[in-house]
């Protein structure tokens, strides 16, 4: 295929997390060495940058401050969600899109998130073959949910998953002081897949982990729950569960709608969850004589580059870094996914998934890798996961604090001329 040459634009969408940086240093510093690549930016918040022409030029930037990026968490450039109607019914945002791409002559457009990212950039890539004009789009995968079909696993999830191992195995010393014992309910993100919460079955395969683990793969039996609790606790008295906020009951509604109406939703239509700690500690204190603590994870799980994965920040690098390849190589309307090769070592290398097949779809956790009893993980799970906490990944310190990237974020439209 010809040498497309042109600029690039890249943005952030969905949830934050630890490593979503590093896939933007990639793409960044991989961009910035082409030849064909006449200009590279960086979208103010997502898909909302392009249609508000807001974005930065990155070529302005101090190369130091763009190798910070990859120990830097949460979405440095801002994220967004918004959800672009389909072309068939509005075409207002995709025609605002094609203008800011002509006149700042972009070729190749790249957009990191998860599920609903993956349906935007499938949306833009098809409708730029529609209009006739030519840029390579590509998908640069990013979740801590790990929820993303089509790959073994989403940048994110690595480093989220050390935090939470590593937090619930803190949690465990703390809450075993007491000679009275204790129940301690964690609440850990997953709103359909349970790979998060199912991440503490590594703290408990070190020692130090929950007796209980529930999934949203599983309906919630509430009273099942209660049982489980309590026979724990009378035997062992000091006992610790780890609960995803998504688990709902046999009906499909969310547990902790039962502690509160959950009234908030976004633009793609996902309800807001949180607190279901605390209903399910007020559910367990009706029920059993005990101290019981709740514990929500909250923020601070998905944006730990302190507990960084070395394994997790590599990949993220890569998965930017070969995105740019392979659309100057000419592919175009893929997202970059990552397949791991068979055999005692761990080893993954990138490959390229149609776009049109991995939007909107969510890989969940078999249910082979569930104990029976629907309330643990087997050692499937552990052997999946554990290679992708390898290693030790934080920012440099200053003064004993991290030394996160102070980005000029100089405007594009500051510098093109009309």
């Amino acid at each position: 295929m010809s040498e497309l040459k042109g600029a690039v634009i890249f943005g952030q969408s969905g949830g934050p997390t630890a490593v979503i940086n590093a896939s933007a240093a990639g793409v960044f510093q991989e961009a910035l060495r082409q030849k064909a690549i006449t200009a590279v930016y960086g979208a103010a918040h997502g898909i909302k940058g392009i249609l508000e022409e807001k974005f930065y030029d990155m070529g302005k930037e101090d190369p130091y401050e763009l190798e910070l990026l990859k120990t830097t968490p949460s979405s440095a450039l801002g994220s967004v969600r918004y959800k672009l109607k389909n072309a068939e019914e509005d075409e207002t945002d995709y025609k605002r899109i094609l203008e800011v791409f002509k006149k700042y002559n972009i070729r190749y457009f790249f957009y990191n998130g998860g599920n609903d990212s993956m349906d935007t950039c499938n949306k833009v890539s098809k409708y730029m073959q529609q209009a006739g004009y030519e840029c390579r789009v590509m998908g640069v995968p990013k979740t801590i949910d790990n929820d993303l079909w089509g790959t073994d696993h989403c940048p994110g999830y690595g480093s989220a998953a050390r935090y939470i191992a590593t937090s619930i195995m803190e949690v465990y010393q703390d809450a075993r002081v007491y000679d009275q014992g204790q129940i301690t309910i964690l609440e850990i993100m997953g709103r359909n897949a349970g790979w998060l919460t199912a991440s503490s079955a590594l703290a408990a395969d070190a020692g130090c982990g929950p007796d209980l683990i529930y999934l949203p793969e599983l309906p919630f039996d509430l009273d099942k729950f209660i049982a489980e609790v309590n026979d724990l606790y009378q035997k062992q008295k000091n006992v610790i569960v780890a609960v995803s906020e998504g688990i709902k009951d046999k009906d499909g509604r969310y547990i902790s709608e039962y502690g509160q109406d959950l009234a908030y939703t976004d633009s793609f239509g996902h309800v807001q969850l949180g607190g279901l700690a605390s209903t399910l500690v007020n559910i367990l204190k009706q029920k059993i004589d005990a101290k019981i603590r709740g514990i929500e994870f909250s923020l601070l799980q998905r944006c730990a580059a302190h507990l960084g994965s070395r394994t997790d920040v590599d990949e993220a690098v890569l998965a930017g870094e070969m995105a740019v390849r392979y659309a100057v190589e000419g592919k175009t309307d893929y997202m970059v996914a990552f397949e791991r090769a068979a055999g005692p070592v761990y080893k993954c290398q990138t490959k390229l998934v149609n776009l049109s097949e991995v939007a909107n779809k969510e890989k969940k956790i078999p249910r082979e890798w569930i104990n029976e009893a629907g309330n643990g993980l087997k050692q499937p799970f552990i052997d999946y996961a554990l290679p992708l906490i390898q290693g030790a990944s934080a920012p440099p310190m200053e003064n004993s604090l991290p030394r996160f990237a102070k980005l000029k974020k100089v405007l594009a439209s500051e510098l093109v001329t009309l």
